[in-house]
């Protein structure tokens, strides 16, 4: 009647899996880990695992890391570290470290070091000889862009903007010749007045705003930013916020597509040209760009033009 016991030589399994941290990997060792931005389902079953093997987990905030090990029925020793408190734990994690502890750090959710507390932790850890090894999971940064319908290529990762209107002002005044797509991240609280700043500062262009992304009320906007903070207006926004705004005529992201499968364009296509053209775009480029983007041939979006030119005269 009492219940086996492990073969003499196996390792008791895993909650999520095999054990996952290889053997290869010393005892003192630090490793970055991935965390849920919101769905507990995209935890990764080796993340799991190296939490389970983990003699400690140093996190963002301690309640909500919990909340993840508690739905896989783990127990583990954590500690607080966050951008308040990093330089006064980092003696603490690096001699845990010396004597061999294995730590996963985590943050609120995403990947640490990604807008959130971690480099100083990781480049000191290095600098010291220990083996840092990262785990890969969710990040706010990847999974907008993986649903923004811009064309790949390049970005420019901005995370939080200055809280201050003048400074928030400036940094996007900045940033008003950056060719490649800019990601923003941004409060709730602040998120329509830094819409207005964006549209002074960049000019009215295409964006795509992601809410609770992975969430029960996940929410995406897609337009300009003129129509995404209409679309705001009267709202009380609630929630984490990521923000994918084209750069200066560097990207055009497809028209809209409706179910039945037709390209709707926004504005016509010489617009979006002369739109090209005052963001500094050569113009041949900007045909270029926004015949691919409308399915259409150069020859095409030039005859459009002319037409345009002789219904005004």
């Amino acid at each position: 009647g009492t219940r086996p016991g492990p073969i003499l030589g196996e390792a008791p399994r895993l909650p999520g899996g095999p054990d996952l941290i290889r053997s290869s990997e010393p005892r003192g060792t630090l490793y970055v880990v991935g965390t849920p931005i919101g769905n507990l389902d995209d935890l990764t079953p080796r993340a799991l695992s190296v939490f389970a093997q983990s003699d400690l987990i140093a996190c963002e905030d301690t309640r909500r890391t919990r909340v993840i090990l508690s739905r896989h029925g783990l127990a583990k020793r954590t500690i607080s570290y966050h951008k308040f408190n990093e330089g006064r734990r980092l003696p603490q994690l690096l001699e845990a470290l010396r004597k061999g502890s294995r730590i996963a750090l985590a943050t609120d959710g995403g990947t640490p070091g990604i807008s959130d507390p971690g480099a100083l932790l990781v480049r000191a850890a290095r600098q010291q000889g220990h083996l840092v090894v990262p785990v890969p999971g969710p990040s706010a940064l990847t999974t907008l862009l993986s649903v923004g319908g811009f064309d790949p290529g390049p970005f420019t990762f901005i995370g939080f903007l200055p809280h201050r209107k003048g400074e928030r002002r400036r940094a996007l005044l900045a940033l008003r010749a950056e060719p490649r797509p800019l990601v923003f991240f941004e409060s709730p609280q602040r998120l329509v007045a830094a819409l207005g700043d964006a549209i002074e500062a960049l000019g009215d262009r295409e964006a795509v705003l992601g809410r609770e992304m992975t969430k029960i009320h996940e929410e995406f906007i897609a337009g300009t930013l003129g129509s995404i903070r209409a679309a705001l207006s009267g709202r009380r926004v609630k929630g984490e916020i990521a923000l994918l705004v084209a750069g200066a005529g560097g990207d055009v992201p497809p028209d809209d597509i409706p179910s039945g499968g037709a390209v709707v364009p926004e504005e016509p296509v010489a617009a979006r040209v002369r739109r090209l053209i005052g963001a500094g775009v050569d113009r041949k480029e900007a045909m270029r760009r926004v015949a691919r983007a409308a399915g259409l041939s150069r020859r095409e979006v030039y005859r459009q033009m002319l037409d345009e030119r002789e219904d005004g005269e």
